[in-house]
């Protein structure tokens, strides 16, 4: 478990598919900004694997309070930025349920996560991306420590249409 001051980020339990499972096609959960389509009644029990959803390429945590409320998920992913393992980063990103944004859960997620990738793998970016109208989530990426890159032109399609995203990286050290 990763611990903070007002969340923990834990693995995913079994238990913890059928809360996600329900959010899973939850318009409100997945907000404008996260939601790509329907998914399956079994979308998580499918990709549940047995050594549940952690590995070093990419995983999926669970956002809760210490008293243990889940709060949202958390994810990371590698990308590449050249054919060799020092051109590797990860891309994080999280979902938030509506009544739990704005409180400073993200905030603190993103920066926990970071921390955490910096501090088990040799890697020296850490990035993540969100929608160019997504305003509250570029000011946590910000409070977190992030630093604005730019904006990636027509980068992700979504709700029948193509979207701006705004590039955010943290690099060790920062």
């Amino acid at each position: 478990m990763i611990r903070g001051q007002k969340i923990n980020l834990r693995p995913f339990t079994q238990d913890d598919l059928s809360v996600f499972q329900d959010l899973a096609n939850d318009h409100e959960y997945n907000s404008q900004f996260n939601d790509f389509g329907l998914r399956t009644n079994v979308y998580y029990q499918k990709s549940y694997p047995v050594e549940g959803f952690l590995s070093s390429r990419q995983g999926m945590l669970v956002i809760a309070t210490p008293d243990g409320e889940i709060l949202g998920d958390m994810s990371y992913h590698q990308m590449p930025y050249g054919p060799n393992e020092a051109s590797q980063v990860y891309e994080i990103g999280l979902t938030l349920k509506p009544g739990q944004r704005g409180k400073g859960y993200g905030v603190e997620a993103q920066a926990l996560l970071a921390a955490y990738l910096f501090a088990n793998y040799n890697i020296v970016r850490v990035q993540a991306s969100t929608d160019i109208e997504n305003l509250p989530e570029q000011r946590a990426l910000e409070k977190a420590g992030f630093t604005r890159e730019g904006v990636i032109r027509q980068a992700q399609w979504r709700n029948g249409a193509y979207h701006d995203l705004v590039l955010y990286s943290k690099l060790r050290g920062e």
